[in-house]
């Protein structure tokens, strides 16, 4: 079960870590409160949510393999997070 706080500990803190370079990067082109960094942060909060109904999943045949999957999807959608961060104007 440690594996799966743990999973549930990075879902949080990669997903805070991006909405907080949202606020960093339109602090820093003193651009607060953009459209853009709105919708990049509405997307972790429900890419958040999506993530740790995945990982409360208890119907699964292989526990295991889920939460690798899981994990996975975490990077996909951080990554893609990240790249829309790196873009803002």
């Amino acid at each position: 079960m440690a594996s799966v706080r743990n999973l549930k500990k990075d879902i949080n803190n990669v997903l805070g870590d991006v909405i907080e370079a949202v606020y960093l990067t339109e602090a820093a082109n003193d651009k607060q409160d953009s459209k853009e960094g709105a919708e990049i942060i509405d997307e972790a909060i429900s890419d958040f949510d999506e993530l740790i109904v995945q990982v409360n999943k208890k119907d699964v045949d292989n526990r295991r393999k889920h939460l690798k999957e899981v994990r996975k999807e975490l990077q996909e959608k951080a990554a893609k997070l990240v790249e829309k961060v790196n873009n803002m104007e």
